[in-house]
């Protein structure tokens, strides 16, 4: 007779699936930083949920340092649309959260996977979502805070932070130009970049110039006529973690309002952020003496235009290296050791 008459019949049954937690938010740069506080938020409210993050391929490096994600779902779609459909697999999701947009394109993608609960804001083409009301001129930070708080999840617009990149960076101090922007309504022009770069190579700085692959034309323009050398130039040329080791060692960075703004701001670098057709009111830093917004305000414009817009070209060289002297680092002398609050 057996010792054991009565075996279990599993001794060593399969353990109960993670929960999972699906994010839309298949946007840019600036977009995923400005998402980080809700993507924490929610980190915190389900720590027993596997957090996917459905967006783009290209940000991984600054998803996982975010801290806060366990997966990155690769999607995306031009023009910063919503995606046609998401790559997943198995059971829906226990929770999806949409802090792509308003809706309902972003409502009804993540509706398909009939996920057990969807957190989203109300929209009047989607009345089965009883989330809060959207604000349009609400600042991008507070807006996906808010959304989860209405939803009685505590987060913190301001836990924007990003650790110190690992690798060191290729110009330690430089200040850093960034011309480019995702349409040229947000672009000032090179002529006055290459200002501002023979100022501050006047008083000893090193300037750097940095763009995307699409942008090398621009870049190289800005380095002739600001007569920089051809390793000060980085058209296309770094990785986004490369980018990021650049800004978190820069000593200021200089652009219009587009990703690496926002990528200083998590860095704790010194910004000077040069705003047009948008306000800083919308997508600016946070209050610091370290980042000046320059902004002349008037009626809104179109972000995706053609032509830079007029409030943006109301911003000199001047106003920038006013700006500059403001947060001392046009005299000031450089330091790398440098302990922000």
């Amino acid at each position: 007779m057996s010792p054991h008459p009565h075996p279990h019949p599993h001794p060593h049954p399969h353990p109960r699936p993670r929960p999972r937690l699906l994010v839309l938010r298949a946007l840019g740069l600036g977009d995923l930083l400005a998402g980080v506080p809700a993507l924490r938020a929610l980190r915190r409210a389900f720590p027993g949920h596997e957090l996917i993050l459905a967006g783009p391929a290209e940000l991984a490096p600054i998803v996982a340092a975010t801290g806060a994600v366990d997966r990155l779902l690769p999607a995306s779609a031009p023009g910063r649309a919503v995606p046609r459909r998401l790559d997943w697999s198995g059971p829906p999701p226990d929770v999806a959260v949409d802090l792509h947009g308003n809706g309902p394109p972003s409502h009804r993608l993540l509706q398909d996977l009939r996920p057990l609960r969807l957190l989203a804001f109300a929209h009047p083409e989607t009345p089965e979502i009883d989330g809060p009301p959207w604000w349009s001129e609400e600042q991008e930070r507070d807006r996906w805070c808010r959304l989860l708080t209405a939803y009685g999840i505590d987060a913190d617009p301001t836990d924007l932070r990003l650790p110190r990149p690992p690798e060191p960076s290729p110009a330690p101090g430089a200040v850093v130009l960034h011309p480019g922007a995702g349409a040229p309504s947000r672009q000032w022009p090179v002529e006055r970049y290459a200002t501002v770069a023979r100022a501050l190579r006047a008083h000893g700085h090193r300037v750097v110039v940095t763009g995307g692959a699409d942008e090398r034309a621009l870049v190289a323009r800005l380095g002739e006529h600001a007569g920089l050398t051809r390793a000060d130039l980085h058209g296309g040329t770094l990785t986004l973690p490369r980018l990021s080791a650049l800004v978190a060692g820069a000593h200021t960075v200089v652009s219009g309002d587009t990703g690496i703004a926002h990528l200083a701001v998590a860095h704790a670098t010194p910004t000077v952020t040069l705003f047009g057709p948008v306000p800083p009111s919308r997508w600016g830093p946070p209050p610091h003496p370290r980042h000046q917004a320059l902004w002349h305000p008037g009626p809104d414009g179109d972000p995706h235009g053609r032509r830079p817009d007029p409030a943006l070209l109301r911003i000199h060289p001047d106003d920038v290296l006013a700006a500059l002297d403001r947060i001392g680092h046009v005299t000031a002398p450089r330091t790398l050791d440098r302990q922000p609050s």
